[in-house]
């Protein structure tokens, strides 16, 4: 399993957390979805970077 995968499960296990708590204190489903979507966008934002392997360009396969 790539380590993007295991981020994104372990970010939608988060999401739904904070959206069953949000339907316990009553909160409007519209707002709980808006709220998903938001923290999918910033889940998958910072996967990427945080997972992201440099490329390896010209310069630094001359350099190593």
């Amino acid at each position: 399993m790539s380590s993007f995968a295991i981020y994104t499960i372990g970010y939608i296990i988060l999401i739904a957390g904070l959206a069953w708590g949000a339907y316990a204190l009553g909160v409007p489903a519209q707002w709980i979805a808006i709220g998903g979507v938001i923290l999918a966008g910033i889940g998958i934002i910072t996967g990427v970077s945080s997972t992201r392997r440099k490329d390896k360009t010209e310069a630094s396969v001359e350099e190593g």
